[in-house]
């Protein structure tokens, strides 16, 4: 993907952006086509997924058969190329030794951020997620509706491309009609999930995935999107007749060099290199927001870490959009330590990620089914959404907010690691022990809860006073608690997994209905960290207004997970999205009236 180093950048540009993933992908691509003059700021190296993904690769043809390894956590194939759970020369510390207060950070030092590795669930936060609050008295409302965003997520849906059925479940979004694209069928253990849900009343319905199942309609897809302008339309037409629909080849998480699937490199940036406003300089390092006399931010001073050297980008306006807790970093490192955006005091306060507790079931059902491909569309198929409104409003259960549950498993392609438990064939040696894995592979399901964590004081992230970069940044010291809302959830998840698996014939192991401390995941380890400078109606109790826009730079924006107040059991980043277009659209518009 073309790219730019410093010495070719412009004296100025009309907005910088910090980062190139779902909110920085989308603002650019938003600001771009309205004819605004970018540039972007990525930490990582260039990355083209058409020409680097190893999509059609077996896992014989890797090292250790594209198993994990400390470098390379969800393997191989995985397509963080430069980053993951440590950094080279990008430490960050934790303010306890206690692993349970332990917050594990994800980064992704490439093109296209975390859009390369995630999931690809692209689910609306619903009318509830906006003003919970409201609802129970804990944490904080949104200073907006799900009524004002629902116009953006349906841009970002047609856009993007996603899959999914319209279920009418509560605090469910549907989709506009002709929005979503078809779904595809469930797998055997979806299916056998499905059934099962029934049985205990937990509804089991197709995901929303950021997926192509069939090729877009570019020209009636770019009409929508950018009514009116002749030339966004075919520029966004083009990229999108580029795309080829998904054929079930590998994991998602590899890249997709199709483009089947949503990546900000492949959709995103595409069109907007091609208004010819974009510029993006990789291996920059964001150290801070450069502010001037007058209170305005003036660009971003970064490392070039090619030669180590500071470098400036200057802008009318800036973007931060590097992750959650990257911005923060950026924030409280600007003017010398000192912070920006913070006269509310509240930069780097009420982290976020969403609650994970998983349980593996054994299902004899499954065992010894004839072979096929099972893979499907590289993630996830089936989905339950949270069924629990009502038990809730009655008071029946112990925690405040909801989960949805993932569902894995069935005869994926296997990797360098044996897929079936080693319990299974201890002590099995030639013929018997082939018998007995074909017997058993893929008669495992594995169900994952995804859940709401409610912000508290005791989760926040400061800069570390002692500890330092290689190129002299504070790092980040990160403190976290879960509350007993988000443990009562994880062992309410243990016990509903338990009862899923026997009610389809199965066993729950290891060990079923674990209490919540032992079986939530980290803080951190969902990889959906948000929160740091939330949004609000109020400047003295958040960092930025309803436009994403700092209350004390007008000119500087926060455009990834970093202003929400809430994080729903949603996956957050069609919401990031949808947040970064409606803040696009009010930089447009003051960039048009000459107030930026």
């Amino acid at each position: 993907m073309p790219t730019i180093p410093i010495s070719e950048a412009k004296p100025e540009y009309d907005v910088v952006i910090v980062g190139s993933g779902a909110g920085g992908g989308q603002m650019a691509y938003a600001l771009t086509l309205a004819g605004l003059k970018c540039v972007m700021l990525e930490a990582g190296r260039s990355y083209d997924p058409v020409t680097e993904t190893a999509m059609f690769q077996r896992g014989d043809q890797a090292p250790l058969g594209g198993s994990s390894t400390p470098e390379k956590d969800f393997g191989f194939f995985d397509a963080t190329i430069d980053g993951g759970w440590t950094v080279p020369n990008e430490p960050y510390t934790q303010a306890s030794d206690k692993p349970e207060q332990e917050f594990k950070w994800w980064r992704a030092r490439m093109l296209g951020g975390r859009t390369n590795h995630w999931g690809r669930i692209s689910l609306r936060n619903g009318p509830y997620d906006f003003k919970p609050c409201s609802r129970d008295g804990l944490g904080f409302d949104w200073p907006i509706s799900y009524e004002t965003l629902e116009p953006y997520y349906t841009r970002v849906e047609r856009l993007i491309g996603v899959y999914g059925s319209n279920e009418g479940l509560e605090n469910t979004p549907d989709s506009p009609a002709g929005v979503l694209q078809p779904p595809p069928k469930g797998r055997v253990g979806d299916l056998m999930t499905q059934k099962a849900g029934k049985k205990l009343g937990v509804p089991v319905v197709p995901i929303h995935r950021a997926v192509l199942t069939k090729a877009l309609d570019g020209k009636k897809l770019a009409a929508k999107l950018h009514p009116g302008d002749k030339k966004a339309q075919k520029i966004v037409a083009d990229s999108m007749t580029q795309r080829a629909p998904c054929f079930w080849a590998t994991a998602c998480g590899r890249g997709c060099s199709i483009k089947a699937n949503y990546q900000s490199t492949t959709v995103h940036l595409p069109p907007a290199l091609a208004t010819g406003n974009l510029d993006i300089i990789p291996n920059a390092h964001a150290r801070e927001v450069i502010v001037g006399k007058d209170g305005k931010a003036k660009g971003i001073l970064f490392i070039d870490k090619t030669t180590g050297k500071e470098e400036r980008v200057k802008g009318k306006a800036v973007v931060l959009a590097a992750s959650s807790g990257e911005t923060v970093r950026i924030l409280l490192n600007s003017q010398g330590g000192e912070g920006v955006a913070n006269s509310s005091g509240l930069v780097g306060k009420y982290i976020m990620d969403t609650v994970g507790s998983n349980l593996r079931g054994q299902i004899p059902a499954l065992e010894s089914i004839a072979p096929h491909n099972d893979d499907g569309a590289g993630g996830s198929h089936f989905y339950s959404p949270w069924w629990e409104y009502e038990a809730q409003k009655k008071g029946q259960l112990d925690f405040a907010r909801g989960y949805h549950i993932e569902i894995g498993g069935t005869r994926s392609m296997p990797r360098g690691n044996s897929p079936v438990p080693g319990n299974f064939t201890k002590g099995l040696y030639g013929k018997k022990l082939k018998e007995e894995a074909r017997r058993y592979y893929g008669s495992f399901i594995g169900l994952a809860c995804r859940g709401e964590m409610i912000p508290n004081e005791n989760s926040f992230a400061e800069l570390d006073p002692d500890v330092k970069d290689k190129w002299g940044i504070p790092v980040m010291k990160w403190h976290w608690k879960w509350s007993d809302h988000e443990l009562n959830m994880a062992a309410h998840a243990q016990k509903k997994f338990t009862e899923m698996i026997e009610a389809m014939g199965g066993t729950a192991m290891p060990n079923p209905n674990k209490p919540g401390s032992k079986s939530i995941l980290r803080g951190g380890e969902v990889i959906h960290e948000v929160g740091g400078a939330l949004m609000g109606a109020d400047p003295a109790k958040s960092v930025v207004n309803e436009w994403n826009q700092s209350w004390d730079i007008d000119n500087l924006f926060l455009c990834d997970g970093s202003p929400f107040p809430s994080n729903a059991d949603k996956n957050p980043t069609l919401t990031i999205m949808a947040l970064a277009w409606r803040a696009a659209d009010h930089i447009i518009e003051e960039a048009r009236k000459g107030n930026i």
